[in-house]
């Protein structure tokens, strides 16, 4: 019996000085960190994300290649929006509009597959088609601008019976976007995310074609190492 009183006692005393160890939370504190929302998922594409000019949605980006004359952008600027040509599908939309080396514009419609979710026998995807727009200017200014957004969904294997919604009615903020700004519709949300990441690597893509890992300036073996980098503005 005494052997378990003394047990007992231990026991006690070493509950004690844990609880003495061990932070206390106040219940304000704790109230405060249950009441604080998680970040969305969709923070990156929510109010904003899709910008419009003139109630049209239009993506605009600029930047400038260092010690580059517009007559040294252009060339690689045209090549690269003739390779989203080609690499879209083939048809009647999918062609360049327009190229003037002069004024340093080149202007092309593209229409391209869009692929929500692939699984066996399920892909859901939708014709995604848009005009793109390069202009390059003094400095090595290079403004692309993607707008004329629309989608094609819900066609059957031959690629007809399908609708047609276009971006302004279909991933605008006012469409897309609850009420809150806090998340996406369902349907129109797939949209609207794949849209913004499309659309940001399009412009990456084009920044990137200006960028070289080596540049030979002489005839001779010698070459020196240089990259070009697209600067933002």
């Amino acid at each position: 019996m005494q052997k378990l009183i003394i047990a007992f006692t231990f026991f006690m005393m070493a509950n004690t000085a844990m609880a003495d160890i061990l932070p206390i939370r106040e219940p304000r504190q704790q109230e405060q960190q249950a009441s604080q929302p998680k970040p969305s998922k969709d923070q990156k594409y929510l109010l904003g994300a899709v910008p419009e000019k003139d109630g049209i949605v239009t993506f605009t980006k600029t930047f400038r290649v260092p010690g580059k004359s517009a007559a040294d952008t252009y060339p690689v600027i045209d090549q690269y929006i003739k390779g989203l040509v080609a690499a879209g599908r083939q048809d009647l939309r999918t062609r360049i509009v327009s190229e003037d080396s002069v004024k340093g514009e080149v202007v092309a419609k593209v229409e391209e597959i869009m692929t929500f979710k692939k699984r066996f026998l399920n892909w859901d995807h939708t014709y995604f088609r848009y005009l793109i727009s390069a202009l390059c200017t003094d400095e090595g200014r290079v403004t692309l601008t993607i707008t004329q957004i629309s989608y094609y969904y819900g066609f059957d294997q031959d690629g007809n019976n399908g609708e047609s919604y276009r971006a302004e009615e279909w991933i605008s903020d006012k469409t897309a976007v609850n009420k809150k700004g806090t998340k996406l519709y369902p349907r129109s949300g797939k949209f609207r995310r794949k849209t913004v990441d499309r659309v940001e690597e399009i412009f990456e893509g084009a920044k990137a074609a200006f960028q070289t890992d080596s540049e030979e300036y002489e005839e001779v073996v010698v070459k020196r190492k240089k990259k070009i980098t697209a600067v933002e503005e």
